[in-house]
């Protein structure tokens, strides 16, 4: 007898699922039309660490440059020849996204969040102390962080009770404690908040990043390696100091 697709109770067996659910995707802006000048700093900066690019959903930005013409099947091939998956494009003009549409990608609309609400970027203060007085939200993770597991606090600080693995990532548009030894990659500021800080109890990180600025672990010395340190920007450089 053949088998019976549907259950005792008579009902089908549920193939799959759909519902809704937020990702948090980094952005490309493209600012420009030279593809060249494009390879050339896409190559440097990939160049500094090939890990976190690999095999990253990116959305492209074209806000800045919505009245140029984009030479697609460039920049999409440049970002894929690097490991990016481009995924989507967002801002710019219908003629850009009919172009866009013949690559593949998703043309999302103007309030599509790839990192969450975007707040305004605090300027470092002369005094840092005065640097943190406004409240906000935060997000506290009770347990280790796997390799693979990714932690995003949006529009606050992110806290980690105990070891963030190799290959796991912290990131927050504020600031970063890891109470515990930090091996993964930790970006503090990710939208834009250059007086955000990462604060750890045992740097041991493969990339620390503060509002886009940032250092692999081959450029941390070794005298500010498995120790208590804090992370930031002095005049937008990336320093490392330890507690």
């Amino acid at each position: 007898m053949a088998a019976n697709p549907q259950s005792l109770e008579g009902e089908a067996t549920a193939a799959f699922e759909l519902k809704a659910a937020g990702f948090t995707l980094p952005i490309f802006r493209l600012l420009g039309g030279d593809m060249e000048a494009v390879a050339n700093q896409l190559s440097a900066k990939v160049g500094q660490a090939p890990d976190f690019f690999r095999n990253t959903p990116i959305v492209i930005d074209l806000s800045d440059f919505a009245d140029g013409e984009v030479e697609f099947p460039l920049l999409v091939g440049l970002l894929r020849g690097y490991g990016m998956i481009p995924f989507g494009v967002r801002g710019g003009s219908k003629a850009q996204h009919a172009a866009a549409e013949t690559m593949e990608l998703a043309v999302l609309g103007e309030s599509y969040s790839t990192r969450g609400p975007r707040p305004a970027a605090r300027e470092q203060a002369d005094d840092p102390e005065g640097a943190t007085d406004e409240p906000r939200p935060s997000m506290l993770v009770a347990r280790p962080v796997r390799s693979g597991q990714r932690h995003y606090a949006a529009c606050g600080d992110l806290s980690v009770v105990g070891a963030v693995s190799s290959g796991a990532e912290l990131m927050a548009d504020g600031n970063i404690h890891v109470y515990g030894p930090l091996r993964g990659r930790a970006m503090a500021g990710v939208n834009g908040d250059l007086a955000a800080r990462i604060f750890c109890q045992d740097l041991q990180a493969e990339l620390v990043a503060i509002a886009g600025h940032y250092r692999v672990s081959e450029n941390i010395p070794a005298e500010l390696q498995g120790v208590p340190v804090q992370i930031f920007l002095d005049q937008k450089i990336l320093r490392i100091e330890k507690l």
